[in-house]
């Protein structure tokens, strides 16, 4: 039976309100990075220790996406995405302020501590929408939240290249980031559940079981790749090469616009080649995009290597989502927290270790070291086919 038109209307605009909050979570997020060398010469610290200080965010997000699932359905996930994402803008403007590492470590756990909030939010009613739709929207959901770190990122590179200081940047952002979540997610309703999910109760702490972790392992080099991505370039371009601070930040933007592309399109692609071939085609797109960073003579391809790796980046997280919340051993959103908080120690892990990596080998080998994590997630990629426990 076909939808009635007031139905169908309904549900595009649930899935409109779905792509907004994906878009201004990434607009919350994207704005510091392309400043990230700003704030480092400002605080005098040295790329090792930038990365320990960067560990505030992913040691908040940690934390909430470990406890925050059993109460999200409590306070709602309207409030969830409404107040969280800007606070996520105000907890980054705050640590623009930080006087030194362990200060601006401080400073940047209450952003993680929203980051894991909303990410559980968003992947939910992605994937309830998704259902209500009867198509997929993970991947497009996704690229708005790509489109949205690439305006982020470009509007930082603008701003840094016109000398608008970092702190009236960040504190700018929190204001236009707050009045556009009122408006964008005005009747955001909250999903129903699928009825196939799982109906206990979510334990208090998100363990991760052997599937979440192979759907780790397969997504692992795509979340530290899309991290270096993300905290590095802006300084790479800028050590390796000398860039003005306009192409510094481009960096950063280039990998989410073309990852923003290929999402954009992502969803149709699985469903007529499966998620296990678009998967190892993206690994090799990965390594290709990474193996450039880190041999690269000059900018032009510097720049080509982090599009290739925003190409290689694009789905592989959705499609892990997709499989976690599909799997019916558990509660949905304990499978979905359970990937999102294994997956973000790459990001706990990723900063002092490429900052490492960085101080002692230098910048390009941020990115080298990461080869291989890509042939570990070709190995591993079979895990992204959703499937349903007995």
């Amino acid at each position: 039976m076909s939808s009635s038109p007031g139905q169908s209307a309904t549900d595009s605009a649930a899935a409109a309100r779905v792509f907004a909050a994906f878009f201004l979570y990434a607009v919350a997020i994207g704005g510091v990075f392309p400043r990230l060398g700003e704030l480092q010469r400002a605080l005098s610290l040295s790329e090792r220790e930038l990365g320990l200080a960067l560990i505030g965010t992913a040691s908040g997000t940690l934390v909430s996406l470990t406890l925050a699932g059993p109460w999200l359905e409590r306070v709602g996930h309207r409030l969830v995405l409404v107040a969280g994402i800007p606070l996520i803008a105000l907890a980054y403007a705050v640590a623009s302020h930080a006087g030194s590492a362990l200060a601006l470590y401080l400073l940047l756990v209450p952003a993680g501590l929203c980051i894991g909030a909303v990410e559980i939010v968003v992947n939910l009613e992605a994937d309830r929408t998704e259902h209500q739709l009867g198509r997929r929207i993970m991947s497009r959901a996704h690229a708005f939240w790509s489109i949205g770190f690439f305006a982020a990122g470009l509007a930082g590179a603008g701003l840094a290249q016109l000398g608008v200081p970092l702190r009236a940047h960040l504190l700018g952002m929190v204001v236009v980031i707050g009045g556009a979540g009122l408006f964008a997610l005005r009747g955001f309703e909250a999903a129903g559940h699928r009825p196939d999910a799982h109906a206990g109760s979510a334990p208090r702490w998100a363990r991760p079981s052997r599937h979440t972790l192979l759907l780790v392992a397969a997504t692992l080099a795509a979340m530290v790749l899309e991290g270096a991505g993300a905290e590095w370039s802006a300084i790479y371009m800028r050590d390796a090469f000398g860039a003005t601070p306009f192409l510094a930040g481009a960096a950063v933007a280039v990998g989410a616009g073309l990852q923003a592309a290929a999402r954009w399109v992502a969803d149709s692609v699985v469903e007529r080649h499966g998620p296990l071939r678009v998967a190892r085609t993206l690994q090799a797109l990965l390594g290709a995009g990474a193996a450039l960073v880190l041999l690269a003579p000059h900018p032009a391809l510097a720049l080509a290597g982090f599009a290739l790796i925003g190409l290689g980046t694009s789905a592989m997280f959705p499609l892990a989502m997709s499989a976690a919340a599909q799997a019916t051993d558990r509660p949905a959103a304990l499978n979905v927290a359970a990937l999102a908080q294994t997956s973000f120690i790459a990001f706990l892990v990723g900063p002092p270790l490429l900052g490492w990596v960085a101080t002692s080998l230098g910048i390009r080998w941020s990115f080298g070291i990461t080869l291989p994590l890509v042939a570990l997630a070709f190995w591993a990629s079979s895990a992204l086919v959703p499937r349903r426990p007995d």
